[in-house]
């Protein structure tokens, strides 16, 4: 297990001597902090034409994750979420012939990170609810998917999107050896029915990588300690946040879903709100 803040995560001066530019990404993290949000896009790169680049930074009226349009030119989407550099090293370096699940994909960029790793398949999935959060908070209207078609297109790319919530999932009739959940769990109703209906849809030996909001040093995972803030409590004019988990909640939630254990991966601490990320195994 591994308790990480921005602090303890900073390079040390042992490393100014390597070139981290040659490190894998989870390398890179550990020695130089977590990434820039271009780094991360850059992960992705698409190279577009300049021209092609501002013709799709003009028609998308807001971004949500940043991208890398064309890296020489400096090209990036002004990606409203800016706390996904830590995610970047506890993402597989290679997903070569597997198949991948986005739930709650938004603009995808981790959907289209999985395909750039080689997986063979990727399902993509957002009910767009974000719609009415994105008009809320910054007055914009989003039809949903737009983001993450204009990149399809760019990329050529073969990841398939669908506007469909994750209790519609059983309607599927396939497994998945990979799933991503970031940045839900805390915001659904029944975490144990939820984290049900995603084991139901992975694969014999998957996982399922959940990243949510944690409690700060891992408090209570002993006692699989769970908080239930009030409303607003954890981000302001957002209602919807509804637990802070700690990792032995997590794990003690896996085997009520029927899943096998909860492997910790990293406790950042983001802008003063603790993370929490790691693995669900199938059972």
């Amino acid at each position: 297990m591994e308790h990480s803040t921005v602090s303890d995560l900073g390079a040390t001066s042992s490393s100014r001597e390597l070139n981290t530019d040659e490190l894998s990404p989870r390398a890179r993290t550990r020695v130089r902090g977590w990434p820039s949000e271009h780094e991360v896009a850059d992960e992705v790169r698409i190279d577009a034409r300049p021209a092609e680049a501002q013709r799709v930074l003009r028609e998308v009226p807001l971004w949500f994750h940043t991208f890398s349009l064309n890296k020489d030119a400096s090209l990036y989407t002004p990606g409203k979420a800016r706390d996904h550099g830590y995610r970047l090293a506890s993402i597989p370096e290679s997903f070569a012939g597997q198949s991948v699940l986005d739930v709650g994909s938004f603009d995808g960029f981790y959907a289209y990170l999985a395909e750039a790793r080689g997986a063979a398949r990727v399902l993509a999935i957002d009910n767009e609810l974000y719609r009415d959060w994105v008009y809320g908070r910054w007055g914009v209207e989003l039809s949903g998917g737009e983001g993450f078609r204009a990149i399809g297109d760019l990329l050529s790319s073969e990841v398939e999107y669908r506007r469909m919530d994750a209790y519609e999932l059983p309607q599927l009739d396939e497994t998945f050896d990979v799933i991503f959940c970031f940045g839900i769990l805390h915001r659904v109703k029944d975490p144990i029915g939820f984290l049900r209906i995603l084991g139901d849809r992975l694969s014999p030996t998957g996982s399922i990588l959940v990243e949510t909001h944690g409690l700060p040093d891992d408090e209570g995972a002993p006692d699989g300690t769970i908080l239930m803030p009030k409303p607003d409590q954890t981000y302001a004019g957002d209602t919807n946040v509804y637990w802070h988990f700690s990792s032995g909640a997590l794990g003690r939630l896996a085997d009520l879903a029927g899943l096998g254990e909860f492997l910790t991966d990293a406790t950042p601490m983001v802008d003063g709100h603790p993370r929490i990320i790691g693995n669900l195994t199938s059972n």
